[in-house]
């Protein structure tokens, strides 16, 4: 079973329901869950208490986890010296902070089983640098960082660690940009056009395939840089 946070909406919910349709097992994680259509629990992944009693709970019931998608973010496009200091904390702990947990959390199932992946989301702010996203850039270059020396933690136990940075996705993330603003963006991507879903879901499906084996500790970006 591969566990997907983030998997009420947008990229979260894409993967969990590409996965779903290939028989491959899912359990979501998110706030809400009130309307999905695979298995999965309430969850804040910035709650280290709550990801540590949603594993505990899977150990429990006997389900065997082999893979897990760090899908879940936030962001707010401001400048650095006017987001207050409540939201850049929230950030921080949501992307950062919850994708350390949950690997911190989840990683002893991958380990037992002696083979897994873990796939986590930076995105093509960080690569850019783009004006307007320094504490989103900031808690994503931490993902970067953490996936690149995560992923030569897992290498004795088979478990491959990869991360994906997407340029701008048509999804809730994208409620503060302009179509200008949006369209700037594409631009400097090396292939310059707006990818959706469906192309993610694509490339976690070759990250979760044995044909990805010899992938590890790699930051993949999407269009280009």
């Amino acid at each position: 079973m591969i566990v997907v946070t983030g998997a009420s909406k947008g990229l979260g919910r894409a993967i969990c329901e590409r996965l779903k349709s290939k028989n491959i097992e899912v359990f979501g994680l998110a706030r809400d869950v009130s309307d999905l259509s695979f298995p999965g629990m309430s969850c804040d992944v910035s709650s280290y208490k709550e990801v540590k009693s949603i594993a505990q709970h899977l150990k429990r019931e006997g389900i065997n986890v082999d893979g897990l998608i760090n899908a879940a973010g936030i962001a707010s496009m401001n400048l650095a010296i006017t987001t207050p200091p409540e939201v850049s904390e929230r950030i921080i702990r949501t992307n950062l902070l919850g994708t350390i947990f949950c690997c911190q959390i989840f990683a002893p199932f991958l380990i037992r089983n002696k083979i897994g992946n873990i796939i986590n989301f930076s995105t093509i702010a960080v690569a850019l640098g783009l004006k307007g996203e320094s504490v989103y850039a900031a808690s994503k270059a931490g993902v970067e960082g953490f996936t690149r020396s995560f992923a030569r933690e897992m290498a004795d136990f088979s478990v491959n660690v990869n991360c994906i940075a997407p340029g701008p996705i048509d999804t809730n993330l994208l409620k503060g940009l302009t179509a200008s603003q949006i369209a700037k963006i594409i631009a400097q991507q090396i292939i310059p056009r707006q990818y959706t879903p469906d192309t993610i879901s694509d490339l976690v499906e070759l990250l979760l395939d044995k044909r990805s084996a010899s992938l590890s500790g790699q930051v993949l970006h999407v269009g280009g840089v």
